[in-house]
């Protein structure tokens, strides 16, 4: 599940969408309120997207007095995941910044001092990893590699597309032992004890980047958007008259004519959706996508789609690949079993499962 590519340069597009008249705007984060603070001012819906960061498209929505103060918030949001995108970069390097890559890059040889950021994020994928049985190892990452290896190939020449040999698969997973990721929190730095390990945050770091980033600007008084990185969903508040957000599902059937199959209402909570459609390539007529599982070394054939709801976008990203690689009611026992945590699972003959509240989130 590698995610990030070389990066392109940054474009923030804002998009001016529908005017509403709000008598309430007093109780809008500051930098969404703008000009318009108060009283019966208008404000606006707008909309900004960028492309150049976890290699996926992020897309804002928010209201405000004025593009102006809208166009500041999205930035900020911008810079701040720009950081961590940097961060947790396993392909590229950054000047003056020791990243996953510079980790990656130095196993067996020494330590390296990191960011706290990934300290952070290497110590909450331990502990999802332990939470879920082993079913969302970072330490996967010299599988993954083969994976994405020869889906990137497959994908370029879908004619002659193969599959990954078993043997190579099993000699890649000798390498994956999480306990050999070395964690020294009061020196700052992580060491992969084993030269042939690497580490691959793809099913985690989206959704915890855009977590952190969302709990910074709470903290600064923002309070009305809905923000989806690559799909990871994390709403701030509700919408600017208090109605929910509502987010849709999407049809694991890519052919259907209905694009989404529920809408599920949203506020100050995470969506995070794991699907065999989303990263995939074609062999002899299959199609193999990027959920591989830890037992057989292959994508996993579970499901369709896993769908999480909980607050932390972060917790949802990786509850959301752990349980597609989980049988069902092993998966369901253990989202019941989580505090203010809701799934949903859709099998291959098209059947829904859900956790014991998902429902009540649901567009009636």
């Amino acid at each position: 599940m590698n995610f990030i590519k070389k990066a392109a340069a940054a474009a923030l597009v804002i998009v001016l969408m529908i005017p509403v008249i709000n008598g309430c705007a007093k109780n809008m984060g500051k930098s969404l309120l703008g000009k318009a603070g108060g009283g019966d001012k208008q404000l606006t819906r707008y909309d900004a997207q960028f492309l150049d960061l976890f290699d996926t498209v992020t897309s804002i929505v928010g209201y405000a007095g004025d593009k102006e103060s809208f166009t500041a918030f999205a930035q900020e949001f911008h810079d701040e995941l720009e950081q961590y995108h940097q961060l947790y970069d396993i392909y590229n390097d950054y000047e003056g910044i020791n990243n996953l890559k510079t980790v990656n890059d130095n196993a067996g040889i020494a330590p390296v001092k990191v960011d706290q950021r990934i300290i952070d994020l290497l110590l909450t994928a331990r502990e999802m990893d332990q939470k879920t049985g082993e079913r969302m190892n970072v330490a996967m990452g010299s599988v993954l590699s083969i994976w994405h290896e020869y889906r990137t190939a497959g994908i370029g020449d879908p004619a002659h597309a193969p599959l990954p040999p078993m043997e190579e698969l099993k000699n890649a997973s000798r390498h994956t032992d999480i306990d050999k990721m070395v964690i020294d929190e009061e020196h700052s730095t992580v060491y992969l004890e084993d030269e042939q390990m690497s580490l691959d945050v793809g099913a985690i770091a989206k959704g915890y980047a855009t977590e952190k980033v969302c709990e910074r600007l709470e903290a600064n008084g923002f309070t009305h958007a809905l923000i989806s990185v690559g799909g990871n969903v994390r709403a701030i508040g509700a919408k600017e008259d208090g109605d929910p957000w509502k987010v849709g599902i999407q049809n694991p059937d890519m052919e259907a004519s209905e694009k989404y199959i529920h809408s599920v209402n949203v506020v100050d909570r995470s969506l995070v959706t794991s699907g065999s459609y989303q990263r995939y390539y074609t062999v002899d007529g299959k199609t193999y996508h990027h959920i591989i599982d830890p037992d057989t070394l292959m994508p996993s054939d579970r499901y369709l789609s896993v769908t999480v709801l909980c607050r932390d976008s972060g917790i949802a990203d990786a509850m959301s690949t752990a349980l597609f690689n989980m049988e069902l009611e092993e998966g369901q026992a253990l989202v019941n079993s989580m505090e203010a945590t809701e799934a949903m699972w859709i099998l291959p003959d098209g059947t829904e499962e859900y956790s014991e509240g998902f429902r009540s989130y649901m567009e009636k």
